[in-house]
């Protein structure tokens, strides 16, 4: 696991479904896992969250909501699908009204398998999240450090 500067923040969010996922992310935050013991805090602002978990297949009345949820959090940020609902939909993606997966509406970077996902797999996905959460900070701040050397280049003053 990569060190990070300060402690990763998530937000959870249950798109719609049977509450087993939600469940054994509960039981994540739970002394016996202890989820915290990484340093991260569960949110319920996406605006300060880092890695966005998400339960359950993406129906047509929260597709927008999941989207809004994602392009509120601030850049560097990671989402997690938990259990094969999260994943294509599970047992209910011939339903009318499911879309799918997380990634018809937003782009994934972790896939916890599972019906319901075990807390030890959504630890492993969280940890997997961490890491490439640092990837994209250190990307941004390669970024930001290219664009102020050309500036500074460039003879501009900050």
């Amino acid at each position: 696991m990569a060190f990070l500067k300060r402690s990763p923040w998530i937000l959870h969010y249950d798109a719609s479904s049977c509450n087993g996922c939600d469940i054994e992310v509960l039981a994540c935050l739970t002394p016996l896992y202890d989820v915290e013991r990484f340093g991260i805090i569960n949110t319920g602002n996406p605006k300060h969250a880092d890695i966005l978990m998400i339960t359950g297949g993406i129906n047509e009345l929260n597709r927008a909501v999941v989207r809004n949820l994602y392009e509120q959090m601030p850049e560097p940020k990671v989402v997690v699908a938990i259990g094969i609902c999260a994943a294509t939909g599970g047992i209910f993606r011939e339903c009318y009204n499911i879309t799918g997966g997380v990634d018809k509406v937003i782009p994934v970077d972790v896939y916890v398998p599972g019906c319901a996902a075990r807390p030890e797999m959504i630890i492993d996905g969280v940890v997997a999240a961490l890491s490439i959460l640092e990837e994209k900070r250190a990307k941004m701040t390669g970024a930001a450090q290219a664009k102020e050397d050309a500036r500074h280049a460039a003879g501009e003053s900050t």
